[in-house]
């Protein structure tokens, strides 16, 4: 049973871990093309704009649905529940 608990925790730590580690390159390679293309072409700045915060809300809302599913597995793991009725 600690096992289970142990490699529950080790993969909602693995989820969680890597979920703000692409959020954290996603913003940077976001931000950085937008002022890229801002200063390029200035005119476009405004529309460039709305474009980037609607993209960074979608990045930002699957690490919110890993953050989701790491916290079904720690409070309330399937796995628990299985194996109990398997020893008895």
């Amino acid at each position: 049973m600690e096992t289970l608990f142990a490699f529950t925790a080790l993969g909602v730590l693995l989820i969680l871990g890597l979920g703000a580690l692409g959020t954290a390159i996603g913003f940077g390679l976001l931000g950085g093309k937008f002022l890229e293309a801002s200063a390029r072409q200035p005119e476009l700045a405004p529309m460039l704009q709305t474009k980037m915060f609607l993209v960074a809300g979608l990045l930002d809302a699957v690490t919110m649905i890993g953050i989701g599913i790491g916290m079904w597995f720690t409070f309330a793991s399937p796995y628990v529940a299985q194996l109990q009725s398997l020893i008895g």
